[in-house]
């Protein structure tokens, strides 16, 4: 019984809601046609969506309907797709539905050709591609002019790090962006560059010792404080932070005189090495920052030495634009930024060196290197260390280096040769499983 009266309740409250909605509510009959409708003004904003939703179009032009259905039933990748429909837009006013039609299959054709054929041996052609071009690269460094210039290592050596994966690099740089009056300003962008670069005791003084009172002296370089925007203040602060038994005094002559608890000259030398190497100001392993002008207008910082990740840890430091900031060093990229920064580092990389040298290759050899080099999470070396040493095969890890030492370890552990690469195939002497290979022809009756 009291669930029946519970059911008449909650049926008597919707009656109930549902009067109640209805006086706030007016009936309207829709009076108004197409042609009023058509006649109506509407915001430029909304009027290409409303001519997508109802495929209207001005006299004697393509419908935007049109391009979206006949562009999206096209065998083609999201991301081209996109881009097709955003060009075809822009020229609408000069298309028909045959010369729409045209552009289409002639787009879809290019796409089929430039895939790449069932069983092709993708990694061989890729090797090629880079290797043979990579014969007539040049073994030199480029130097950005100025007090201290920085160099950069380019050409061949800067394609062996990079397949190599090499976490010390001949010349780490980083190239930081800056922003607001800081991208715009010389003083500032110097300013901010000295924020940046490490700047320890012995670049701004000359240190002795005196064996008489067993203690180390400081004479600061005036000019080099100036220049570097740093007070004597900062530098006694700096020293007296060593240890808790550090003093420090003012001789009249301007030197600091510091003493602690050494009691040897060995350990008198042991402190002036300690005072010496202490970092007074910037992100230690920077050695030095160049501010330059690039041609839009915008100062940029050049380093020698990558720190990517104190640098976007230094809260001290205002002005950089992280986001557009980048480095040459692909470890520390995939560190801070993960695995799919660091593959597209590597594409960047490979690319700009190539380019820089005149040399075209396609983006998509370089891409493939770039994905087998980071698909299992990390970045792997082309070499024993890496892909070539990880291979399943026995015979091909062989026959890239120590061949002894890999048929030995298979041996031991009783490994099976497959024989389904490439290089295997080539040792026994059989038609390797790709292309022509592929296949076997098998004679009718």
């Amino acid at each position: 019984m009291e669930l029946k009266h519970m059911a008449e309740g909650k049926e008597e409250a919707m009656e109930e809601l549902t009067e109640r909605i209805k006086e706030d509510f007016l009936p309207v009959e829709l009076t108004a046609t197409s042609e009023d409708l058509s006649e109506t003004t509407v915001d430029e904003a909304y009027a290409k969506d409303i001519i997508v939703m109802l495929g209207r179009a001005d006299e004697g032009e393509i419908k935007l309907g049109d391009i979206e259905l006949k562009v999206n039933k096209c065998e083609l990748p999201e991301k081209t797709k996109i881009e097709l429909k955003h060009k075809l837009r822009a020229v609408r006013t000069k298309l028909s539905c045959e010369k729409l039609d045209d552009i289409l299959q002639t787009v879809v054709a290019k796409y089929e050709k430039a895939k790449v054929d069932p069983r092709e041996a993708v990694g061989i052609v890729a090797a090629q591609s880079i290797g043979e071009p990579g014969t007539q690269m040049t073994m030199r460094t480029f130097h950005y002019a100025g007090v201290g210039a920085i160099y950069i290592t380019l050409g061949l050596p800067r394609i062996i790090e990079i397949v190599d994966a090499r976490k010390k690099l001949s010349t780490p740089t980083m190239t930081i962006k800056l922003l607001g009056e800081y991208a715009s300003e010389r003083n500032k962008a110097e300013q901010l560059a000295m924020e940046i670069q490490e700047t320890h005791i012995r670049d701004i003084g000359r240190i002795g010792i005196s064996t008489g009172d067993m203690s180390v002296w400081l004479s600061l370089n005036e000019r080099e404080l100036e220049k570097r925007h740093i007070k004597r203040e900062e530098v006694e602060e700096k020293i007296k932070g060593i240890g808790a038994d550090m003093l420090v005094e003012m001789l009249e002559d301007g030197r600091l005189k510091i003493r602690g608890e050494s009691k040897s000259f060995h350990e008198l030398s042991k402190l002036e090495r300690t005072v010496s190497n202490t970092l007074v100001k910037g992100i230690e392993g920077i050695r030095r920052v160049l501010a330059r002008r690039e041609t839009g207008g915008e100062y940029v910082l050049y380093t020698v030495g990558s720190e990517l990740k104190r640098l976007k840890n230094q809260k001290k430091i205002e002005g950089v634009d992280f986001k557009r900031t980048k480095t040459n060093n692909i470890g520390e990229i995939a560190e801070v930024l993960g695995i799919e920064a660091a593959r597209n580092a590597i594409i960047d990389e490979m690319s700009s060196t190539l380019k820089e040298q005149g040399l075209d290759v396609d983006a998509r050899h370089i891409t493939l290197i770039a994905d087998a080099m980071t698909t299992d999470g990390v970045v792997k070396q082309i070499g024993r260390h890496g892909i070539a040493g990880g291979k399943a095969s026995v015979l091909s890890r062989a026959a890239f280096e120590v061949t002894v030492d890999n048929l030995l370890e298979a041996a031991i552990h009783g490994e099976t040769e497959g024989l389904k690469g490439v290089t295997e195939n080539v040792i026994v002497g059989q038609p390797i499983k790709l292309g022509t290979g592929a296949v076997e022809l098998v004679a009718g009756k």
